[in-house]
């Protein structure tokens, strides 16, 4: 029969797209888990190394600038080398991190080890997105983004739910050495299916568009296409917008309707889990990708409203946590056709390359982004906070659109 000339059959096609969405998955979680295994602990870090919230925070720093530069170059490997042998060693740099913030002696151990982390951290976009648009069938690409979006919103929301109360139970030491061991337990999980993670360099070579006429020429020409710095920016102001909520806007909220200090820790928790929630919904629009900015403008537009309703309209405390979640699912709904956006303005040959750069934007707006709305919250303009935050997420919606706008007319003179 004809049917047995085809090399693999529908249902083994969902099931390895499904296995290498999942495994993939799992590594995102843990890059942003990591990301957030220090911050719950600032009291007894705090406490431990006899130094201020200041220079904890820019410990933080550290990390987040230091994988900013490890993402826009490991994009290259990934390009040269293939993902999977970047992903094991991010992994495996991860866990050493956390290891190292478990044996550290003193504030300076902490930043050398932040600089490792960073390093593991900075591998996980340009690896993710290289193996997705590789390997997994384009119909199911939406699902894949969604996955990679909720993963990633489950392992924020699980770090603080992990090593607290091991810190509590025993210590802080014992809490970080446990998300170490977290680590290195995920990458033994990817070791053992590291056929599903396979992309020889060949295959890399080949599907990148390498040793044959490429649509673009030099190994850097991909950095002159405006489209690649529109997503560039649109990330920057992304990452801005998870920072504020990760680490000002509950807290602000919190002063501005006298919500009790266990609901605001609540709300964090439920706008990542709504956030995961809504990426589920957000997967299957992407199905069609010409409507990518839409569903972006929609989503972020609702939620910049939900912003404003929250710094000036007067309710109970109880619905502050609720307008969190539902901030949460219309900017996770957003999330797989944002990850299109970037797609869609990628040239077939440089997939790690544009992923690694434009996704830097996320790492320099989480660096930033404290310093500005942490001099609004140190001098209680807490209304402030919130209205940026609908600000910020205003900036999206146009930064969208202009991806869009940008990319059309780079066009024009491409098929000329």
């Amino acid at each position: 029969m004809s049917s047995h000339a085809t090399t693999t059959s529908p249902a083994s096609s969902l099931r390895s797209d499904a296995k290498l969405i999942g495994l993939v998955g799992l590594a995102h979680a843990i890059s942003h888990f990591s990301q957030l295994i220090l911050a719950p602990l600032f009291p007894w870090l705090k406490d431990a190394f006899n130094v201020s919230y200041t220079e904890l925070g820019a410990v933080l720093t550290v990390f987040f600038v230091v994988s900013c530069i490890v993402q826009a170059a490991s994009g290259f490997i990934v390009d040269k080398l293939g993902p999977r042998p970047v992903l094991f060693v991010g992994l495996g740099a991860l866990g050493l991190a956390a290891f190292g913030y478990a044996m550290a002696q003193s504030y300076w151990m902490l930043l050398v080890c932040a600089v490792v982390g960073g390093i593991g951290n900075g591998v996980f976009h340009p690896v993710d997105y290289t193996l997705f648009n590789r390997k997994v069938a384009p119909t199911r690409l939406g699902h894949a983004y969604s996955v990679h979006g909720i993963t990633g919103s489950l392992g924020w929301a699980l770090a603080p739910a992990f090593v607290v109360p091991i810190a509590i139970a025993f210590s802080w030491r014992v809490a970080l050495a446990s998300a170490g061991a977290v680590a290195i337990v995920v990458l033994l999980v990817l070791w053992a299916y590291r056929s599903v993670l396979s992309l020889d360099v060949a295959a890399v070579h080949k599907a990148t568009g390498q040793g044959e006429p490429a649509p673009i020429g030099g190994e850097f020409d991909f950095l002159r296409i405006p489209a690649v710095w529109m997503c560039f920016g649109f990330f920057f102001f992304y990452a801005a917008v998870i920072s504020v909520v990760q680490t000002f806007a509950p807290v602000a909220a919190g002063h501005l309707h006298a919500v009790p200090v266990a609901l605001v820790a609540v709300c964090l928790t439920v706008y990542m889990v709504a956030s995961a929630a809504g990426m589920v919904v957000g997967g299957f629009l992407a199905s069609d990708p010409s409507r990518c900015e839409r569903i972006v403008g929609a989503g972020f537009g609702i939620a910049a409203a939900l912003a404003l309703v929250l710094a000036f309209a007067q309710f109970p405390p109880i619905l502050v946590p609720v307008l969190f979640g539902a901030m949460g699912f219309v900017s996770g709904v957003a999330g797989p056709s944002r990850d299109l956006l970037v797609k869609r303005s990628t040239p077939p040959n440089a997939t790690g390359r544009v992923y690694g750069v434009v996704y830097a934007g996320l790492d320099i707006g989480q660096a930033l982004a404290p310093l500005v709305f942490g001099r609004l919250m140190d001098h209680g303009q807490y209304t402030s906070v919130i209205v940026g935050l609908a600000l910020v997420q205003g900036v999206l919606i146009a930064s969208a659109f202009n991806v869009t706008r940008v990319r059309r007319t780079a066009l024009v003179p491409a098929s000329a």
